[in-house]
């Protein structure tokens, strides 16, 4: 069930009407909201419902033992069972297939005629964000940042609440059980900014990264050798900005429906096509995934406090890390592995970057620098193999192909795509506070033809978002 179909409008305006004006006491609107939830995740298989709701008690049962218990050892035998157990299973479903095709390409190439026979397994969606957001929560509980919570329906919802559930954000314990805890008032609703991020989300997913797509970025990775060299750069650009509105568009809309719910989300993504470093990059870049391996990975490992060297090693380490959660590949490592020496070239650089970024000429160039660097990653991250990737990197330099792809449509949606990076953030507040002063027929109508232009002028059928597959 995705956001920008029908099912989905009509699923939220029942969830929507039942939450809001159903008279009953809040802990029952919770428990609603948690099968509501349920539904959601239900839609695409419902045998993963279980294991969403096995995360949700162990994760209830695990954080009040942990708090109870004064032995540390104890704690830390608790926490380190469970969250063992969360990545067993992540890996289990995410990892087997390509763990058992590597090791029986071992196998074969040591001489064994006779592999092992490999079954399929189906990859629940969004696993590897509830089990972030699970690990999170013990790990808080641990370090005493959060109480555990004494309600097993606070703790169900936090886990299983549908707006992040599949694509993220990762939503903090400390954010979102508070909010849980409070009972809302619909008063306090944040109707026109979430009406902002809403049609915003639409129009970044369902013009610019749609379009990005089914014109140029799939015809080039899917047969790299048939397309010119400006094809073949302008696909890889394609793909910098589709990744950044279709990715974007998910939490952008995510935050918005669970503000219409009473709920407030941090941003996700802060226009990271700015940065002018590769560490502001991933400041601004999915903030709460960043965030999350800089908290519960970089800083544990060490962060910067053991020595240069050790601190090239724990950026290397969190972002090859970081590949690897995003996906079963070589490709994956070899992306993360890219931002993570990256990272260290980059400190290690840093004396003599820092005077670039002083002036308006070195801003541009040490911006540009690192887009390129950023979109050169992005295909490993994109491609379906290796010898893909390669291919389009070696044709950026040297292909005779005709120029097939490029239209005005397309440059125009990178205009755009870019544009919405380097735009005054400013822009939003003020597009919400004009929308907020219009009459209410006004912005009924508004908003009713912008929807029925999006409708209209969207490709035919519903892309799937790039992070579901995550």
């Amino acid at each position: 069930m995705l956001f920008p179909t029908a099912e989905f409008a009509i699923f939220f305006i029942a969830v929507f009407a039942l939450y809001w004006f159903t008279p009953v006491p809040h802990t029952i609107k919770k428990v609603f909201l948690i099968l509501a939830s349920y539904f959601y995740y239900g839609y695409w298989d419902p045998r993963f419902v279980l294991l969403l709701i096995g995360y949700s008690a162990v994760s209830y049962f695990t954080a009040l033992y942990i708090q109870g218990e004064p032995n540390q050892l104890k704690q830390k035998r608790a926490i380190t069972y469970s969250v063992g157990v969360f990545l067993l299973l992540l890996g289990f479903f995410k990892y087997y297939g390509f763990l058992f095709i590597n090791f029986n390409s071992l196998l074969l190439k040591a001489g064994y005629i006779h592999t092992f026979p490999m079954i399929d397994v189906l990859l629940p969606v969004g696993i590897s964000f509830f089990t972030f957001q699970a690990i999170s929560y013990l790990v808080d509980v641990k370090r005493g940042t959060v109480q555990a919570s004494r309600s097993a329906v606070d703790v169900f919802l936090y886990i299983s609440f549908f707006p992040q559930l599949v694509a993220g954000p990762i939503v903090r314990s400390s954010v979102l059980l508070p909010q849980i805890q409070k009972v809302p008032e619909r008063g306090e609703i944040q109707v026109y900014r979430a009406a902002v991020l809403i049609m915003g989300g639409l129009f970044k997913k369902m013009i610019i990264a749609n379009y990005l797509s089914t014109e140029i970025v799939d015809h080039v990775f899917q047969n790299p050798s048939d397309y010119s060299q400006l094809d073949t750069l302008f696909a890889i650009y394609g793909y910098s900005i589709q990744i950044y509105c279709d990715f974007s568009a998910y939490s952008d809309m995510a935050i918005g429906v669970a503000l219409l719910l009473g709920f407030k989300y941090p941003d996700n993504f802060d226009q990271p096509y700015r940065s002018l470093s590769l560490q502001e990059f991933w400041k601004r870049w999915h903030i709460s995934l960043s965030s999350w391996l800089r908290d519960y990975l970089y800083i544990p490992l060490g962060g910067s406090r053991k020595g240069t060297l050790m601190t090239y090693r724990n950026l290397i380490l969190t972002m090859l890390l970081g590949g690897l959660w995003h996906g079963a590949s070589w490709n994956f490592i070899i992306w993360g592995a890219l931002h993570g020496f990256g990272l260290a070239v980059e400190r290690f650089l840093d004396p003599f970057i820092k005077p670039l970024r002083e002036n308006k000429f070195g801003k541009i160039l040490v911006g540009v620098i690192v887009f390129h660097f950023v979109s050169l990653a992005w295909v490993y991250f994109r491609a379906s193999d290796f010898g893909t990737a390669t291919t389009i990197l070696f044709r950026v330099v040297y292909a005779q192909n005709p120029t097939e792809l490029i239209t005005p449509f397309i440059v125009l949606l990178l205009v755009v795509g870019v544009l919405i990076n380097v735009l005054p953030s400013k822009i939003y507040p003020y597009i919400e506070e004009k929308i907020s002063v219009m009459p209410i027929y006004a912005q009924v109508v508004l908003f009713g033809l912008l929807f029925a232009l999006l409708a209209i002028m969207s490709p035919d059928g519903v892309m799937p978002f790039i992070y579901f597959q995550f």
